[in-house]
């Protein structure tokens, strides 16, 4: 247990310098790291990848609420648009965990891999609007629809949706700052929506799961990856103002590969 404990926190701590760092892609590190290590702890192979997406965004709740609080007080929270975006991503959430609930670990884990590889792709090649003020947030019908896609998604890959709301936000001219503030304080909602699902699509299997587990969540690895990651994010915070722009987007691309690689091998 005590080696269990260390491990989870080992993996909070990378999943909170990269987000940190990065602005996304925590989720992403704990996904990886767990569709390792679930194997060899008592749970069965049919349900290694909803577990680990289920505690990823259980995790997530927590280090949310740190990452969207920082980024309030800072005045980088767009809550026009949070109000467009997050009652679709609550829709899309709860709808993309009881997707994901039923369908093969193996159909899972290729689609998280194949995520990693096209998020790389469109990081490197796709194209940045013009930045805007804040009082031209964007809102409206259009971002709700966003939104039922960015929860679902979200939910089916274990993330908070930063890799696909900040690029959205961007792409309709935010300043890139405010799309990262704004983009955590949805995943909240994304993470809470999602992680809820797993639970419910998880009781009909909870007798076959270890102790600790609620639904598909389990709540040890949720709990030492949380209070990690929080600890942890300020070190990356703090790498990430000494890199450029343009490093960065290098600097995640990579990443998305690696983790891309690490889940489709994981199996």
């Amino acid at each position: 247990m005590v080696l269990d404990i260390a491990l989870y926190l080992a993996v909070g701590a990378g999943a909170g310098l990269l987000a940190g760092l990065l602005g996304v892609g925590g989720g992403l590190i704990i996904v990886a790291a767990l569709a390792w290590l679930l194997p060899a702890r008592g749970f069965a192979p049919d349900y290694v990848m909803q577990v680990a997406l289920a505690t990823s965004l259980a995790s997530i709740v927590l280090t949310s609420i740190s990452s969207a609080s920082a980024h309030w007080r800072r005045g980088s929270v767009l809550w026009t648009s949070v109000r467009s975006l997050v009652p679709g991503m609550i829709l899309g959430g709860l709808g993309g965990a009881q997707i994901a609930s039923h369908l093969p670990s193996d159909v899972l884990r290729w689609i998280v891999a194949g995520y990693c590889m096209i998020a790389a792709a469109q990081l490197l090649f796709g194209r940045v609007q013009p930045a805007r003020e804040a009082h031209d947030a964007p809102h409206g019908p259009l971002l709700f629809a966003a939104g039922v896609g960015i929860g679902a998604l979200s939910a089916v890959v274990g993330i908070g949706g930063g890799s696909m709301t900040v690029p959205l936000l961007v792409y309709f001219g935010v300043v890139p700052v405010r799309a990262v503030g704004t983009s955590a304080a949805c995943g909240f909602a994304i993470a809470v929506a999602s992680a809820i699902g797993f639970v419910y699509g998880g009781h009909a299997v909870g007798a076959t799961m270890p102790p600790g587990s609620l639904g598909f969540v389990y709540l040890p690895a949720a709990l030492g990856c949380a209070v990690a990651s929080v600890l942890v994010a300020p070190l990356g915070v703090r790498l990430a103002h000494a890199l450029s722009g343009e490093a960065l987007k290098r600097v995640f691309a990579a990443f998305l590969v690696l983790m891309g690689l690490a889940v489709g091998l994981s199996g």
